[in-house]
């Protein structure tokens, strides 16, 4: 079984919202993953990909959305 499936329960939430219970840092990654109903190790990927390939809004976008969202 692929470390990459989906642990979340039913579909994907009607809005975003932080995931703390299932989260690394802030819970934005996998409250995208639970938004999108893509795995929120996708999304990790994805953002640290971003972040080294120089893209330079990436880690303040981030926070922002810490800070933002409840």
């Amino acid at each position: 079984m692929s470390n990459l499936t989906n642990r979340n329960d039913g579909p994907p939430s009607a809005g975003f919202r932080l995931d703390k219970s299932n989260a690394k840092i802030f819970g934005v990654c996998s409250g995208l993953a639970n938004a999108t109903d893509i795995d929120a190790t996708i999304w990790r990927i994805g953002l640290v990909v971003a972040t080294l390939l120089g893209v330079g809004l990436t880690i303040p976008i981030y926070i922002a959305v810490a800070l933002i969202a409840d």
